[in-house]
C-alpha cells in the first residue's frame, strides 16, 4: 500500500489545544485519528488523549490487513469510550471528561470510518467532495428535518450542541460506522475537528490540495491557517489529519 500523510493541530486562539491527531500505518493498513476534547467539560484533553491511545493501541495489537474493519471500529471506539469513562468515575457526570471523535481505516484500496459527535471525515476526490459524515448534533438533526438550510448551519447559535461523543456515561453512545468505500488513486480521507470546518465550506476543505501542487502535509498546514484566521480572534483549537492513497 503506498500513500502519504500528515496531521496538524493548532491550539487557535484558545489558551489550551484539547485536540489529540495520530496517524499511524504499516505496509497493509493505516489509521487516522482526530480527537476532540469538549472543552466545557473537566479534562477535555485528558478525554482526547486518552481516547487517542486506547484506538491506537487496539489497532497495533490486531493482524493486519485486519479481517473485519468494520468491526475493528465499533469495538475500539468501544474500548476509547470505556477508558474516557474510567478516567471519570469518581467525578459529576456534568464534569466527566469527553471527546468527539473522528476516525478512518484504510486497508487495500478500501477505506471505513467512524464518528461520534461533530468530527467528521471527509473522502475527497479530484479536489472535489465524495461524501462527508453528518453530524451527531442539533443543528444535523433541523438540517435533516428541513427546518434549516445549510448555509444556516455555520453561525446557527446551537451549533456547538453534540448528542454522541466518548466519555461521560458509561453506556455505550450512539456512532456512525460507514460501510467499505472503493478507492482510487490520489483519494484523500481526511479526519478533522469541528474548528477546520466551522468557518470554511465543504468546498474549500476538498480544494485544498492538487497533484501538480505542494507536499499533503504543506497544503494540510495552509488549510489549517485558513481556518484558523477564518475564525479569528475566537478560532477554536484545528485538527486535522490526512491520507493520500496512491494504489
Amino acid at each position: 500500500m503506498q500513500i502519504e500523510f500528515a496531521d496538524v493541530s493548532d491550539v487557535g486562539h484558545r489558551e489550551e489545544n484539547q485536540d489529540r491527531a495520530a496517524v499511524v500505518a504499516d505496509r497493509n493498513c493505516a489509521l487516522l485519528v482526530t480527537m476532540d476534547g469538549m472543552g466545557g467539560h473537566a479534562d477535555g484533553a485528558l478525554a482526547a488523549e486518552i481516547g487517542r491511545k486506547a484506538l491506537i493501541d487496539a489497532f497495533s495489537a490486531e493482524e493486519h490487513p485486519l479481517f473485519d474493519p468494520l468491526g475493528f471500529l465499533h469495538l475500539a471506539l468501544g474500548r476509547a469510550h470505556e477508558a474516557v469513562v474510567a478516567a471519570g468515575t469518581k467525578l459529576p457526570v456534568d464534569k466527566r471528561p469527553r471527546a468527539t471523535c473522528a476516525v478512518c481505516l484504510v486497508q487495500g484500496a478500501s477505506a471505513y470510518w467512524a464518528h461520534l459527535g461533530d468530527s467528521r471525515v471527509y473522502h475527497i476526490r479530484n479536489g472535489g467532495l465524495v461524501e462527508r459524515t453528518r453530524d451527531h448534533s442539533h443543528v444535523e438533526q433541523l438540517l435533516r428535518e428541513g427546518m434549516i438550510r445549510e448555509d444556516e448551519v455555520h453561525g446557527h447559535p446551537m451549533r456547538n450542541y453534540v448528542e454522541s461523543c466518548i466519555g461521560g456515561e458509561a453506556a455505550l453512545p450512539d456512532m456512525t460506522v460507514s460501510p467499505r468505500r472503493p478507492l482510487v488513486p490520489n483519494d484523500i480521507l481526511l479526519v478533522c475537528s469541528d474548528g477546520l470546518w466551522a468557518n470554511l465550506k465543504d468546498a474549500d476543505i476538498a480544494s485544498f490540495w492538487r497533484p501538480d501542487g505542494k507536499p499533503l502535509a504543506e497544503a494540510l498546514s495552509e488549510l489549517v491557517d485558513r481556518a484558523v484566521a477564518a475564525s479569528a480572534p475566537n478560532s477554536d483549537n484545528t485538527t486535522v489529519a490526512a491520507l493520500r492513497w496512491l494504489g
